[in-house]
């Protein structure tokens, strides 16, 4: 991926997300270089990158870490379709993190992935920080094809945890 590229899926993720949710721009970059560790775009007809997915590749699950569609063109079905590709080429269940719902942006996300065919999770779930010096994020895992209780999970937190956050066991 080249450095233009990369550079606009930054801005997208920047503007897409709070901080607390969100790496460094070198921090980010070095993800790359992990080969779990993925990008997915999607690009307007002149060919500039208008959504991304980030995304972990593990044995028994995957992980969407971001997905984020250009905020001048959200409702256009883009963030469906990376979403439906990525869940469309594994057999195993995929995971992801949502900010508890509470406001209607956040039950409008939460809807988007349930009409996707994720779960919202009942469990309480921690995500460490992604920059130095940031508190621990309250979230929820949302998962498909089926809810997962807080002992199936287990596992994948843990992977998260160790390969996603870089957290030592």
């Amino acid at each position: 991926m080249n450095e233009h590229d990369f550079s606009k899926i930054y801005a997208i993720m920047e503007a897409s997300f709070p901080a607390s949710e969100c790496r460094t721009f070198d921090s980010q970059k070095a993800l790359l270089k992990r080969p779990s560790y993925r990008l997915i775009t999607e690009k307007n007809e002149q060919g500039h990158i208008v959504a991304f997915l980030a995304g972990w590749d593990f044995m028994h699950f995957r992980f969407v870490e971001h997905i984020a569609v250009d905020s001048s063109i959200r409702g256009g079905g883009r963030g469906k379709k990376l979403m439906s590709r990525f869940i469309s080429e594994s057999d195993t269940p995929v995971v992801l993190e949502v900010e508890p719902p509470v406001d209607e942006w956040t039950r409008r996300r939460i809807r988007f992935y349930e009409r996707l065919g994720f779960h919202l999770n009942q469990f309480e779930y921690v995500q460490p920080p992604l920059r130095q010096g940031q508190a621990d994020l309250r979230l929820q895992i949302m998962s498909y094809p089926v809810e997962l209780s807080e002992q199936e999970f287990a596992p994948y937190k843990q992977l998260l945890y160790t390969e996603v956050y870089g957290l030592r066991a």
